[in-house]
């Protein structure tokens, strides 16, 4: 009985050990990744963030435009939306905004757009087949993201009159702000990246990855303006391209497509 007792004592403390070594094994991995330092973020010298949310248009409207003897004209709709006139909450905005008030951003092929702050005006497009699109803003340039605040087409132009048009097919992304120069502390702390969108909604099958002074880019999913902030004084470049879930660059015209615009101090006038 004795020596039976023994061997049961024995087989309960290489049991317990047994455990107890694998418990003690397991605890000091856990112990020492957690004790592991986390590597130290990268540096990163600009930001993107969301654009506070703006003054919405829901009724403004293109209703129709033409081209002829290279000048259009627009017809525009809706009782809230105004051309000439100052968006209420421009001054909350912290960014560039047109002392000329709302206007029409006109973009052809992925040229700079042209702001235009009447329904008629005179614009020279060369002979040819063109992209073309044209989109309501608010004075600060901030696109009305609506379908009805917008037109997209296709169109073959001779002698400054379009002959020909058809709605553009392809999922496209044009090129908005930011845009020419930027002057003063107010003008240049925020500066605001905005594009527009054409038969692309943005999530798991497509994406817009914007480059930055070819040091840093991002990744948006969103489509709506941001904030650019960190720009150095002088010349700057942003690139835009819109890619596919796997983040490859989408097969498309005008893809992907940059600008660049130049930052200045307030001027230090002369003593």
């Amino acid at each position: 009985m004795k020596t039976k007792k023994h061997l049961w004592y024995l087989a309960f403390a290489l049991v317990t050990g047994f455990f107890w070594a694998c418990n003690s094994s397991g605890g000091g991995e856990q112990s020492a990744t957690e004790a592991e330092e986390e590597a130290p973020a990268a540096e990163t010298k600009y930001t993107l963030t969301p654009f506070a949310p703006s003054v919405e248009f829901p009724d403004a409207k293109i209703e129709s435009m033409t081209y002829q003897n290279g000048m259009f004209t627009f017809v525009i709709g809706g009782e809230s939306y105004q051309l000439g006139v100052q968006t209420p909450d421009a001054p909350q905005k912290m960014c560039a905004n047109s002392d000329k008030g709302q206007h029409i951003h006109l973009i052809v092929d992925n040229q700079p757009y042209a702001a235009k702050y009447t329904p008629e005006f005179e614009y020279d497009i060369p002979d040819g087949e063109h992209y073309l699109l044209a989109f309501l803003s608010r004075s600060y340039h901030e696109s009305i993201k609506t379908p009805d605040a917008h037109v997209a087409l296709k169109v073959k132009v001779k002698d400054k009159t379009i002959q020909a048009q058809e709605p553009i097919t392809e999922p496209m992304l044009f090129y908005s702000r930011p845009k020419g120069t930027y002057v003063g502390k107010e003008q240049t702390n925020k500066v605001m990246l905005d594009f527009y969108l054409v038969n692309v909604e943005l999530g798991d099958n497509y994406k817009v990855k914007v480059d930055i002074n070819d040091e840093e880019s991002f990744t948006i999913d969103q489509w709506q303006p941001y904030y650019v902030e960190g720009l150095p004084m002088g010349k700057n470049k942003i690139r835009l391209t819109l890619v596919d879930g796997n983040g490859n660059p989408v097969e498309t015209p005008l893809n992907p497509v940059e600008r660049e615009f130049e930052l200045r101090p307030d001027p230090v006038s002369e003593q």
